[in-house]
């Protein structure tokens, strides 16, 4: 960006003699103005939709407060493309460069930022459970350089769902990654809200994205219903968990909304994008002057339902006219 700013710039310092001066004296003012841009640096797990939902509303809620990237704002995005220590290198990259805040979204992004500076504000973004992966002590203001937006879904609605989708559901499968703090909270508190509906909870690890289809088959015979989380090996790979779906006419419902066009019949989640500006505007203030220490871990209460009938065709099931009329949106028709 500087380098274009700087080239735009270099046909005024051969104008007369004459202007010489007033120009070069133009031209230190602007760059003086690019390198006092606000630089943050955004760091990703992996990309997917809801993952990508959440930066661009972060950058819409920046860009609505006056910092639009390539003008106002130093706007540097990574994807680590599902590696772990590839989000290690990037964490301790940004970090050397300073930036005036990194929003690190996904746990493993989160923690990889964390654990590489004390001093340099962050906020963490899609994470499930902050707490437990050791982001901050409290929802409440941490007093330290990290604040945030969760995902937290409360599972007791996911259980609600799955029931009205199989009323007599016994077993719910679900995939996900035991290294991943994100997905372990949220298999604890699945299998804690199913129990209480006396319902049983199959579990089937994915280490990496590319054991996702063969967790899923793992399931087949064993469950009545799949529930996938915001896993993110499972969401970058869900195409894997449709075909076992379809195939074996297994009902598949997601906690994120991306999946429902790539194969889910049910989606209850947040807004991703809804999120994303969450944490834009928790940069705002940041960028205004307010330390991130005190202010507090966001959540969101705005959920959206989202049917796909072609899906719930597929996979063998009939949705209700009462739970079409629930949604926020129908695909499939």
């Amino acid at each position: 960006m500087r380098e274009a700013r700087f080239a735009v710039r270099r046909p005024f310092l051969r104008m007369a003699a004459a202007t010489a001066v007033a120009t070069s004296g133009l031209l230190a003012a602007s760059l003086a103005f690019a390198d006092d841009l606000p630089a943050v640096n955004v760091v990703t797990i992996v990309d997917h939709q809801a993952l990508d939902a959440f930066r661009d509303g972060a950058a819409e809620a920046l860009k609505e407060a006056g910092y639009e990237s390539g003008k106002t704002l130093d706007w540097t995005f990574q994807s680590a493309q599902g590696n772990t220590g590839t989000v290690a290198q990037i964490a301790r990259k940004f970090v050397g460069s300073q930036p005036a805040a990194i929003l690190a979204i996904s746990t493993p992004a989160a923690q990889a930022v964390v654990a590489a500076t004390k001093q340099i504000p962050v906020v963490y973004g899609a994470v499930t459970d902050p707490v437990a992966a050791q982001l901050v002590k409290t929802m409440g203001p941490s007093g330290t350089n990290v604040t945030g937006v969760s995902d937290r879904l409360e599972p007791g609605r996911q259980v609600e769902l799955i029931r009205k989708i199989v009323p007599s559901v016994k077993t719910v499968g679900m995939i996900y990654n035991p290294a991943e703090a994100n997905s372990k909270v949220a298999v604890n508190e699945m299998k804690a809200a199913l129990s209480k509906a006396g319902i049983e909870l199959v579990e089937a690890a994915a280490p990496r994205s590319v054991d996702v289809g063969q967790a899923a088959r793992r399931l087949v015979g064993k469950v009545d219903l799949i529930y996938t989380g915001t896993d993110n090996n499972v969401v970058a790979a869900y195409e894997a968990v449709a075909k076992v779906g379809n195939d074996a006419k297994i009902p598949l419902v997601a906690a994120d909304t991306g999946s429902i066009r790539r194969g889910a019949l049910a989606v209850l989640s947040v807004d991703y994008r809804d999120l994303g500006k969450q944490a834009g505007k928790q940069i705002v203030r940041i960028l205004k002057g307010e330390k991130p220490g005190d202010m507090a871990s966001e959540t969101s209460e705005n959920l959206v339902l989202i049917l796909n009938l072609e899906a719930a065709r597929k996979q063998g099931v009939e949705l209700s006219a009462q739970l079409q009329s629930e949604a926020s949106e129908i695909l499939g028709r």
